[in-house]
């Protein structure tokens, strides 16, 4: 560039030189020069020898010039090697011009997201202000010619407002839900910039949202979910005091029973029988985690009798008039010969097997309330009928909050009144209002969940990723873990939940001592150390905690799960696991 430039100032003057002299007046003739012509041509003429010779001389020198530089050039192409002298300075240019078009890219895309997050929150707060008063206040002046009243607590008096209420909360849920995943593509885009020449920090955003952020963005993102209790589609449970069903459940364990029996009331309701439970010969000891009194007391009426109650009623003569398979095949009820064998060491007698119906347990078709009246109604005294586990009978109203019978609690089904306790007496001692449960299932869950379509066996890394996610969210000081995972697991977990610098602490049930009062109530009643007992604990506490993470696939966590919905402790933030994502890496098959 210098070489160029001073190339054309040359030529300026060159230009300027020529104008001046063409400028000039030519010089008159006058006679005393006249004589002098001859010599002044011959001077005239050597000048313009001269200036030709000169001329030709330069021109000369530029034709070699010409020629000669080119070939200099291709000389030196030949004979050095112009890739190796070159490409390295190359490719670092393209290097550097990739990396500053991306560099760019991704600050504008995190400029985009931070105007997308204000806009979010612009809308969040003038379309549903945060607080319930200003819910009042907003809807009560825009309808104050209306006939429909509203309270403090933002509740209408019919359906359609309960189902404007709900859907207003979804969108508001939905909005937070967005704004937290923007914040999550934000940090992400971010890190590279973290170091180096880009001063960008998270805060340059955080401050363009100004005072929505904060604690839960002045709102309670996990805030618990509205009870609909009293929009339950329900049938009234009034059995004849000498018409019983015994209930048999087989399929996994205390978890799956559970539901089982859940869905035997089901049955009794709809048949008018009374429920007779398992004995603890052939089942579990059910009288130490549950509180079968308590059943009765809900209906106000006797519609459950526990196995030693009903053969003291039949005088120890029990005899099955009818046994009904729910599920012909692959087995018969799902009953093996080993546990018919334990029924008749029970002293009780049956007849023959037989199924109304066939019905596969890998494949059950949706069945009806009718289809069950009308198969399974029977005048015998005594029925039995086959594990319902698996059954699909009109779920949404099995899996409505309080289940799908009138009574006057919660729930039917839950914990004995001393696990509650002493659950909350563990909860006061170790972890306080505000912490997170998490049902944190390892052993044999591997196999089991890579053969699912979509496997549910996260590696730990990724897994502590998800929960330190919901632990922003929540912010809660803590976490209970339910698990049975290896401590060579679970010590790895607990240092990879880390939120801002610090460590939030893994709370597990330790052992039983003297010193500590908190399980006093199960040892005085000779209790404490029971697996079943200590399980139904663990889903005691994970079922009051503030947020529940729960495992995929698991009946520990759908069992947790329906204990919250009919105490009415779900959240907002309740999920599985990594819920959404698949494994970063699954194992291949056997």
């Amino acid at each position: 560039m210098d070489r160029d430039s001073s190339d054309d100032e040359e030529d300026s003057q060159t230009l300027i030189e020529q104008n001046d002299r063409k400028s000039q007046p030519l010089p008159t003739s006058s006679p005393r020069r006249s004589s002098s012509t001859t010599l002044d041509i011959e001077s005239l003429g050597g000048s313009i020898r001269r200036r030709f010779f000169r001329d030709f001389n330069k021109r000369y020198y530029y034709f070699l010039l010409v020629i000669f530089l080119p070939l200099l050039i291709v000389v030196v192409v030949f004979s050095a090697d112009v890739r190796n002298l070159f490409s390295a300075n190359i490719s670092a240019l393209r290097l550097d011009s990739v990396t500053d078009r991306m560099r760019e890219a991704e600050l504008q895309a995190l400029y985009l997201l931070g105007q997308q997050q204000v806009s979010l929150f612009s809308l969040l707060n003038q379309s549903f202000p945060f607080h319930s008063n200003n819910y009042n206040s907003t809807i009560s002046n825009s309808n104050s010619n209306s006939s429909v009243n509203y309270n403090s607590t933002f509740v209408f008096n019919n359906f359609e407002g309960e189902s404007l209420k709900f859907k207003i909360e979804d969108l508001r849920s939905a909005l937070l839900n967005q704004i937290s995943l923007n914040k999550q593509i934000q940090q992400v885009l971010l890190s590279p910039h973290k170091s180096g020449s880009a001063n960008v920090s998270s805060s340059d955003f955080d401050n363009a949202a100004g005072p929505f952020l904060g604690s839960g963005f002045g709102y309670d993102r996990c805030r618990k979910v509205q009870s609909r209790f009293l929009e339950r589609k329900t049938i009234e449970w009034k059995p004849r005091s000498d018409k019983f069903l015994f209930a048999i459940c087989l399929s996994g364990q205390m978890s799956n029973h559970l539901i089982c029996l859940e869905k035997h009331m089901f049955f009794a309701a709809l048949l008018n029988r009374v429920l007779v439970m398992p004995s603890s010969k052939f089942d579990y000891q059910y009288s130490r985690v549950l509180d079968i009194d308590h059943i009765n007391q809900c209906l106000g009426r006797k519609v459950v009798v526990t196995f030693e109650e009903f053969a003291q009623m039949r005088k120890n003569h029990i005899h099955i008039d009818r046994f009904i398979c729910y599920f012909s095949s692959p087995t018969h009820c799902y009953v093996d010969e080993e546990h018919i064998k334990k029924l008749k060491v029970l002293g009780i007698s049956m007849g023959k097997l037989g199924s109304p119906w066939k019905e596969d347990v890998k494949k059950p078709s949706k069945k009806t309330v009718e289809d069950v009246q009308a198969k399974f109604t029977s005048n015998d005294d005594v029925i039995a009928i086959g594990d319902v586990f698996f059954a699909d009978l009109e779920k949404e109203r099995v899996l409505q909050p309080g289940g799908p019978l009138a009574h006057k609690c919660k729930t039917l089904i839950e914990p004995s009144r001393r696990i509650i306790l002493t659950a909350q007496r563990f909860i006061q001692t170790f972890l306080g209002k505000d912490f997170i449960a998490l049902h944190f299932r390892r052993h044999g869950f591997l196999k089991f969940c890579n053969v699912k379509k979509q496997s549910c066996f996260y590696p730990i890394p990724q897994a502590a990723d998800c929960i330190v996610r919901v632990v922003e969210m929540a912010n809660a000081p803590v976490i209970y873990l339910s698990t049975d995972a290896a401590e060579s697991e679970t010590d790895l977990l607990q240092s990879l939940i880390v939120l801002n610098g610090k460590i939030v602490p893994l709370v597990r049930r330790p052992s039983h001592t003297s010193v500590e009062k908190w399980d006093a109530l199960l040892s005085r009643h000779g209790i404490e150390g029971d697996s079943q007992v200590e399980a139904m604990l663990d889903k005691t506490i994970c079922a009051m905690s503030s947020v529940f993470i729960g495992a995929s696939g698991s009946t520990f966590t759908e069992d947790i799960l329906r204990l919250r919905k009919d105490w009415e402790s779900a959240s907002l933030c309740d999920e599985y696991l990594c819920q959404g994502e698949s494994p970063n890496y699954i194992a291949e098959d056997e």
